[in-house]
This record gives structure tokens, C-alpha cells and sequence, in this order.
């Protein structure tokens, strides 16, 4: 039979009172201690030894000594209220300071523009806290698997999150190189992606995403083919540069490779505009330390906009065909 190991409402009150006195011998020592009346930790004392159901201390009118009960039960029960308090401690520490172990869920797109510049001055700046970033696609449970925060484009955050601007909104570009784009004519319409070999996102849910257009008024989803499906921008942006086919990624991720030549931006006329990137959490009553210190920084050495919560709560209804 399974027993029930769960602390009874209450069973901890008085222990502290009991050590106090245990240890100076005199309940008006004990009362000075803990800055309370002596009537207070007697009391204390007796409801201690009435839940027991033993006495704890033999009192006399000059001295007061341990039971045999009472010295069994302070040689557990010292040390484990000593472990209570160092663990109070310990976590009080963290709750006063920037300090421990920060997680942060991310996609590996964002890694080296938004965060490879940012990690070697936050770590100065805050030499104790560690930094851990598990770079993937996956949108998870952040509370569930331990994360402090997450960072994702804003259409993808759930709306009872809080979200912090990143990045300002920018453009879902469609890139080629010249090696690819010389063995074929460029798209001039989105009808022509037909026509070339285009390089697939699949979602964390398992689907591939559709490339979103703006064609006039219209946002216009196209279904394309290609040599390779990927689950992660860079790989894209990889195969890209090596003349695979077309893609389709995240304006910020191409713009250096852009500027020097190896890629060129397709369809600008039909391009969509992403809300941006944001950092977000759970609960802003919930904010740690650590994870406040991060923030800060980021808003501190970010180019983007302040955060705008109302720009976060559209960018959420927004740009549903791309991908996480």
C-alpha cells in the first residue's frame, strides 16, 4: 500500500522556536533571538509537543534541559531545518541578483544576427549569469521544458504571452544566386515559381509552407516544388548560395549575402512584410533577476524599435503561412 508522505498543514510551525530554545537552554534567550515574547515561544513549543505527542524540554525554575524525546528529535531536526534555510537562501539569491542559469528557446536563424552580437557584452555585463540557447524550430512549452524565454517571429507567439520587440517589422524575400539564375529565366510573377526549382521550409508541425505573396490587395499563398525541403532558414540560405534553387527567407538572414553578390532579391513587388522578432515569457509578475537583466540589455543595445505591445498583439494575426 502506497503511504502518504505529504507534511501535514502546520508541522514545521514551532521547530524554530524549539531550536532556539535547544540551543541556549532559557525560552527568554530564545524569545530575544527571534525577536518575539517568551509566553510566544512557549506556546509555540507546547502546540510543537502537543502534535508530537511528547515532551521536548524538562523545565525547571532555573534551568531547562532536552527529554529523550526532545534530543531525538533535534538530532533530525536541526540539520534539516538548516537545509530548509540554506535552500531559502540559495533561492533568494537568485531572486535579488542576475544570476544562474538562464534558458532561452530560439530559432537558429536568429542566432547570428540577433544574438551572436549580443552574448560577448551581456556576459561581461553580467559575468553570473549562464547563458544557455537551444537553437531549434520546435515551438515548445516553455514553463514545461524549462525555459526562461523564447525568441520567434510574432505571428507565432500565443497571445498570453508577453512579448518584447527585437527586431523592427522586415521583408520575406524570395533569393536566387547568378549560377542558378543563369540556367534559366528570372520569375517577373509569382505564377513563374512554377517553373524553377524552389527550396521547401517544413513547419514544426510536420506541413511545408506555402510561400506567401502580396499581389495588389491580396495575400496570395503559392505551392511550390523543389530539390530540397529544410527545417531551418540557414540551411535554405545555405543551399541558396550554392545555386539549389530559389528560396524564400527572412530579410535580415539574407541582407549580407545580398549585399555582396551571391544572392539576388526576386519578386521584390510581391514581397510580404514580417512583423519583426520578439523575446517573450509567461507572466511579467514571473520575471526573474536573470531574465530582466537580459531584457534590458537587449532593448539597450538593440537598433529595433521600442517594444510596442499592440504591434506585438497584431503581428500574432498576421503572415500565417510562414513558417516558425
Amino acid at each position: 500500500m502506497k503511504q502518504n508522505f505529504t507534511v501535514r498543514q502546520g508541522a514545521l510551525d514551532g521547530v524554530e522556536a524549539f531550536l532556539s530554545v535547544a540551543e541556549h537552554r532559557s525560552f527568554r534567550k530564545a524569545a530575544a533571538e527571534l525577536g518575539v515574547t517568551p509566553s510566544a515561544v512557549s506556546q509555540a513549543v507546547r502546540a510543537l509537543e502537543g502534535r508530537i505527542g511528547a515532551a521536548l524540554f524538562i523545565r525547571t525554575t532555573r534551568s531547562v534541559g532536552l527529554t529523550e524525546a526532545g534530543i531525538r528529535f533535534i538530532s533530525r531536526a536541526k540539520p534539516a531545518f538548516e537545509e530548509l534555510v540554506g535552500a531559502s537562501e540559495a533561492v533568494r539569491e537568485l531572486g535579488q541578483r542576475p544570476a544562474g542559469l538562464l534558458r532561452l528557446s530560439v530559432p537558429r536563424a536568429v542566432v547570428p544576427t540577433l544574438l551572436e552580437p549580443l552574448i560577448p557584452s551581456f556576459s561581461r555585463a553580467y559575468p553570473e549569469i549562464e547563458l544557455e540557447i537551444a537553437a531549434s524550430a520546435e515551438l515548445v512549452d516553455l514553463a514545461a521544458e524549462g525555459f526562461d524565454a523564447g525568441i520567434r517571429m510574432g505571428q507565432f507567439i500565443a497571445a498570453d504571452m508577453v512579448a518584447v520587440r527585437l527586431s523592427p517589422p522586415f521583408p520575406f524575400v524570395v533569393v536566387g544566386s547568378r549560377d542558378y539564375l543563369r540556367q534559366g529565366k528570372r520569375p517577373e510573377r509569382i505564377d513563374d515559381l512554377r517553373h524553377h526549382a524552389c527550396l521547401r521550409m517544413r513547419r514544426s508541425n510536420g506541413s511545408i509552407a506555402p510561400w506567401p505573396f502580396i499581389d495588389g490587395n491580396k495575400t496570395v499563398e503559392a505551392i511550390v516544388s523543389g530539390p530540397l525541403i529544410a527545417h531551418d532558414y540557414p540551411t535554405l540560405l545555405g543551399a541558396a548560395i550554392q545555386g539549389s534553387g530559389l528560396a524564400q527567407l527572412p530579410g535580415p538572414l539574407a541582407k549580407e549575402p545580398i549585399a555582396d553578390g551571391r544572392l539576388e532579391v526576386l519578386l521584390a513587388p510581391f514581397a510580404v512584410t514580417i512583423p519583426g522578432v520578439f523575446l517573450y515569457y509567461p507572466d511579467r509578475r514571473q520575471v526573474s533577476p536573470k531574465l530582466r537583466a537580459f531584457i534590458e540589455h537587449v532593448k539597450y543595445r538593440s537598433a529595433a524599435a521600442p517594444h510596442d505591445a499592440t504591434t506585438a498583439r497584431k503581428s500574432r494575426k498576421l503572415n500565417r503561412a510562414t513558417s516558425s
